[in-house]
């Protein structure tokens, strides 16, 4: 089987909960979040996962992602990597899209109008396309502007952000950055990007399985 990349949003945040943007901010899972992370540990934990036993596991290095990490039973064999951090949002840290628009610039949308004093999304793009560039050097998997499957070996697992994972779908797939806006991605979802034919693929979304029965929202 060709390698895939397994990509798991970090659990639920006190900013995360109420749609605060949380770029660099280092705050903890809430309890919510804990128990959603050791949901998902459970459920990599069977089959036909396995608890993925030869995988590469990487996150980023802010504690939501890393704590997510460890409690889903992957922490022992993880490797930080800081290209995995969240899209830093500048003067719009901590904000609702909701108070950005009523209070500073009306019909602002993160994908076309950025942020100010924090990064473009150009250059998000460009740390997920070198950590790409670094696996297919490294691992065997895909350029995210090439079309032809290399040498996949081996799964991959990384513990990240909302943003960050929508671009780095969107450059798997060879789409332009801004195209990551039309992933819909919640609170320790668990996604799988993979090949069809040779190409780069998306073979599960947005899945939210392991989450029934939570009592919070998600």
């Amino acid at each position: 089987m060709p390698a895939r990349i397994v990509l798991v949003r970090h659990g639920e945040t006190e900013w995360s909960a109420t749609g605060r943007h949380t770029g660099r901010t280092d705050i903890p899972l809430t309890e919510e979040g804990r128990a959603m992370a050791r949901a998902l540990g459970a459920r990599l934990a069977k089959a036909p996962w396995n608890g993925l036993p030869d995988a590469l596991v990487y996150t980023s290095p802010l504690d939501r992602a890393e704590e997510t990490c460890a409690l889903a039973g992957f922490g022992d064999r993880a490797v930080e990597r800081p290209e995995l951090m969240e899209w830093d949002y500048g003067r719009y840290e901590g904000r609702t899209g909701t108070d950005i628009r009523a209070t500073d610039h009306p019909g602002w949308l993160i994908w076309r109008d950025g942020v100010p004093g924090g990064e473009k999304l150009s250059e998000v793009a460009a740390r997920v396309d070198a950590f790409l560039a670094d696996l297919n050097d490294e691992h065997g998997v895909p350029d995210p502007d090439t079309t032809v499957m290399h040498c996949a070996d081996r799964d991959v697992i990384l513990f990240a952000h909302g943003h960050l994972l929508r671009i780095l779908t969107a450059r798997w797939l060879g789409l332009p950055p801004e195209f990551a806006q039309r992933f819909k991605l919640g609170t320790a979802a668990l996604c799988v990007l993979s090949w069809e034919y040779g190409a780069p693929a998306v073979e599960v979304w947005n899945d939210l399985g392991h989450l029934e029965g939570l009592t919070a929202g998600h």
